[in-house]
């Protein structure tokens, strides 16, 4: 057998059971892929749902069905006590970036709730260095503005920024990821999970880290909607 119809057999990745359509019988939620040879790049993700109470199979493949060892989660992201279907995706890129996506299954009728894509296209920044050595983040989702503090960095890198009056030497800005790490937690202790996700915030250079945005997400109104935000940084053990 050829290499190319060796890639036409789709693999098992991952599976979970949990009842995803909603009529209290336990279903069997499988994500396959069609396998690189001599590599671990998948392409064709796809997600099946064998309904556990008439063996009926339905399947999805990904918006974007490419990327590396994918995970897959099962919980109630809506509060209908039903559970919804959490896939992520490493991309393999130099950034960490993930595609992540979550799907009901309620009433055996597929519908996304989620998709990274559209995410990082609503969730967008401006990074701007400010004299004095500082770092503005605008998020312009919700209008609020992050100060960060780069003064302890190391004085070569600064020097490269700053004049000795602490002016920027010429206009900088940096740049916000795409969405790397998503997260599920039940923040409430009630049976409901939110999305904590995580954008890397970068300077001049994707390497040149100046910390997180951290945005949480909730189910309200028929879509995910920006529950609370944080910027975190980096410490140091500069006194």
């Amino acid at each position: 057998m050829d290499q190319l119809s060796m890639n036409q057999v789709p693999s098992l990745v991952t599976y979970a059971v949990g009842d995803v359509t909603g009529d209290g019988v336990i279903d069997y939620v499988y994500l396959t892929a069609l396998k690189t040879a001599d590599s671990p790049y998948l392409h064709r993700i796809t997600v099946f749902v064998q309904d556990g109470r008439t063996g009926a199979v339905c399947s999805v493949v990904l918006p974007e069905d490419s990327g590396y060892e994918p995970t897959l989660f099962l919980g109630d992201f809506t509060g209908n006590r039903v559970e919804d279907i959490f896939i992520s995706v490493p991309t393999g890129g130099s950034g960490g970036i993930y595609n992540h996506y979550i799907y009901s299954f309620a009433a055996y009728t597929p519908r996304l709730l989620f998709d990274s894509a559209l995410y990082n296209q609503q969730y967008q920044y401006q990074v701007t260095f400010q004299d004095q050595f500082k770092v503005s983040v605008l998020s312009e989702e919700n209008g609020l503005f992050y100060i960060i503090d780069i003064s302890t960095r190391d004085q070569s890198y600064l020097d490269e920024i700053y004049d000795k009056e602490g002016k920027l030497k010429e206009p900088i800005t940096g740049f916000v990821n795409p969405l790397s790490g998503m997260y599920a937690i039940d923040f409430d202790y009630d049976g409901i999970y939110e999305l904590l996700c995580y954008q890397k915030i970068a300077g001049r250079y994707n390497a040149d880290a100046l910390g997180y945005v951290m945005n949480t997400l909730g189910w309200q109104h028929n879509r995910f909607i920006l529950e609370r935000q944080h910027v975190a940084i980096h410490g140091t053990t500069k006194s």
